[in-house]
């Protein structure tokens, strides 16, 4: 199967590749990490998009209650001055 004029695989460290802490030297897909960066990116997007809707449903649940209590109190002191 394989003759003198066969490519083979290069000899590699396998102390140094397996351990990570003598690996420093790791070599990076640019476009895997240019997707990994622009997914990232997208997640943060809708991530504020949620917060600022759920800051804002918060706010209205708020002022809803407010505004219920103080018509209750409206309608309370007038049903006094009634009687």
């Amino acid at each position: 199967m394989g003759t003198e004029g066969d490519s083979t695989f290069p000899a590699a460290d396998v102390e140094r590749e397996l351990d990570a802490a003598l690996n420093k030297d790791f070599e990076v897909d640019s476009v895997s990490s240019h997707i990994a960066a622009s997914k990232d990116i997208k997640k943060n997007k809708n991530r504020e998009k949620k917060d600022a809707m759920q800051t804002l449903k918060t706010t209205i649940l708020v002022s809803a209650v407010i505004v219920a209590v103080a018509g209750a109190v409206i309608v309370f002191t007038k049903k006094l001055r009634e009687k």
